[in-house]
Parts: structure tokens; sequence; C-alpha cells
């Protein structure tokens, strides 16, 4: 960019700075930091309600340079975001590329996030920063202008923030005559996709809605921010369904409601995954699949009750990726089956679920 410079300051709870320039909107913010390696998708990253309280920091040293998809719908769905509005806090890079060329590029990066009110910082060296957290742990920052510091830091961990980015009221996507309850924990718009593409009507209903009201062959509890224990009520609707043996998919924040619901136990991660190149092995095979993740928690597998298995681990750290029942048909996977951004090789999970429906 090479107008309209305003300096800029991304200051961490440790005391550090780190200097640029803004882009997007020119508001301060604070949340959570935290870092993505991608180097494709910031569309739909942006847009991913598991963001909702944090700052991203991108790793990829140029962003904006495809621009911005307009606003198009399929389905009733906005075709090429994962929810309706951009759903983080504030955004770190290191380059940003004013002139933007793509086919489906309706604007620029910096102009869609000035309608969300939403401020960037760029000419920052995420590399330092990225080290920094992965050594001292995720911190909490502010974006800051012209040495106006006059904000806190917040944790937004702290609140339920499934409650804030979750629907309100039960909708319906029509399509065939079998039907799919999701439970709204700040569900991606690709998880909807892939059971509408798979021919069924799904049924998307509120955090703390008592799905058991609702016929359905079959319940996913889907993706979102914070943490999971703070969903009361979604686990202890999912301990009701258990009873019921009706089939039960758990992604990502999902996999660790279901989880607790079982009775193991869940922790925060140092600085979490958040990428598309997580390499996830299967357990008892020689497996492994690469997977798109986004999460700062995850299920200890040492507490899973002794009718509970872990399914897949992360092999860089060991972390649980997986849980499943050993004669139900309750599933859990802590990585995106169903992708956006990144790889979808991990997309058949959904069609091996639906084939437990009775």
């Amino acid at each position: 960019m090479t107008s309209n410079r305003q300096n800029a300051k991304l200051i961490l709870e440790d005391g550090s700075i780190f200097q640029g320039y803004s882009f997007g909107s020119k508001k301060p913010t604070n949340g959570e930091v935290v870092f993505n390696t991608g180097m494709v998708g910031y569309p739909e990253s942006l847009t991913d309600p598991s963001y909702h309280g944090q700052i991203l920091t991108i790793t990829y040293p140029l962003i904006g340079n495809y621009g911005v998809p307009g606003n198009e719908k399929e389905d009733n769905i906005i075709k090429y975001f994962e929810s309706e509005k951009i759903q983080i806090r504030g955004l770190v890079i290191s380059n940003y590329s004013e002139n933007y060329s793509h086919w489906n590029a309706k604007k620029s990066l910096s102009d869609w996030m000035k309608e969300y009110k939403i401020p960037g910082i760029y000419s920052v060296d995420t590399r330092e920063l990225t080290k920094k957290i992965r050594k001292k742990g995720t911190l909490l920052g502010k974006i800051v202008y012209n040495g106006k510091e006059n904000i806190g830091f917040e944790d937004p961990n702290k609140r339920n923030l499934v409650a804030e980015v979750s629907i309100k009221h039960p909708v319906v996507y029509k399509k065939g005559k079998r039907r799919i309850i999701i439970v709204d924990c700040g569900t991606k718009n690709n998880i909807i996709r892939a059971f509408l593409r798979r021919d069924f009507t799904v049924i998307r209903v509120p955090w703390d809605y008592d799905f058991l009201k609702e016929k359905a062959d079959g319940v996913v509890i889907s993706n979102g921010p914070g943490n999971p224990q703070l969903c009361k009520a979604t686990i202890q609707n999912v301990k009701k369904a258990f009873s019921k043996n009706i089939p039960i998919l758990g992604i990502c924040l999902g996999s660790q409601i279901l989880g607790l619901a079982a009775g193991a136990s869940t922790y925060k991660l140092k600085y979490g995954h958040r990428s598309q190149n997580q390499p996830c092995m299967e357990v008892g095979t020689k497996r492994c699949y690469i997977t798109s993740q986004n999460h700062g928690y995850a299920v200890d597998s040492e507490t899973l009750p002794e009718d509970w298995r872990e399914w897949f681990y992360n092999d860089n750290d060991k972390t649980n990726e997986g849980i499943h029942h050993i004669s139900k048909p309750f599933f859990g996977t802590q990585f995106h089956p169903e992708a956006s951004p990144g790889p979808d090789d991990t997309e058949f999970l959904f069609d091996m679920f639906l084939r437990s429906m009775r």
C-alpha cells in the first residue's frame, strides 16, 4: 500500500510491541493472538466462527493478492464464506497486496474488512511473532493506532463464545427425505454443504436447543470457538442422546463436547493447531491423513471411559484428534473433514457416519 498509511502497533500482554501499518478498519481491538500457517483460504478463515474473539496472525507472507469473492448464495447458504460475516477481532500479516487479481474477486481484503469494522496491521515480523507464541503459548493482545493505547487486554475464553456465534432459532435447509440435525456451536457452512450434497435435509439448531425434540437420522455437534466446558447445555443434551443410540458426529469443538459428555476431560493447548497440513494418524493403522484444523483445546485421551477409544492422534505432538465409542455410533474428529480451506482427504468420514444410520 502506498497511501493512507497510519502507524499501528500490536501490543502483547508480555509487553512485546510489533510496529506496522494499518489496513481495514482503523479502530483499536483486543483478543487472543493466534497464528495460522495456511498458504491460501483467508476468506474462509476470516469467516470461520471458531476464530471468534481472536486476533489472527497469518504466517504466509503474501495476503490480499486474490481479493475477496461476493455474497452469492447457493441452497440458501452464502457460497464462498464459512459464515455470514468476518469473525476475527483483528488480522496481523507480513505483506498486504493492495492490488488483487482473481476471476471471482469482487473487492479488496481491506475494503471487506472495513465493511465489518475489522482492523488489520501489516509489515509485522510474523515469523518472530509466531516463534514467540510457540515458545510462550497463546498470548492476549491488542491493536492500537497513533499511540492511543486506552484499550485493555481481554481473554475471550472466559466468555461463552459459542452462545455469541450460534443461531438463535432453528433453520431448515430442505433437500432429501433423510434428515440430519446440526447443533450450531459456530458451525462452518461447509459442514452444512457436505450433507446437502449427500441429499440430506439439514435442521440447524442453537447450541443449547433440546435437539431430541426433532426427528432425525443423526446428529452433528459442530465446530466453534472457546472453552468447550462452558457449553454445559450442549453437553447435557448429548448425554441424553447417548441413551437413544442415535448416531452422533462431533467435529472439532463438537468432538471435545462429545468427550466431555462421555466423562472425559479437556484442556487448553499451548498454542493450538491452526493450519491446513496437520498430520493425523489413525490408531491401530499406519495410515496418516493430512488435515485442516482450527482449535485451541483438546480431549485428554487418558481420561476416556473404558467404552471409548482414541481414534486419531496428531503425529506432531501426539495430542488427541478423534474419539469413538467401541460399540455405539458415536464419533468425534478434532480436525475438519469438510476442510474449507485445506485438503478434503478425510471427507469420507461423512460417508462413514451416514452408513452408521439405520
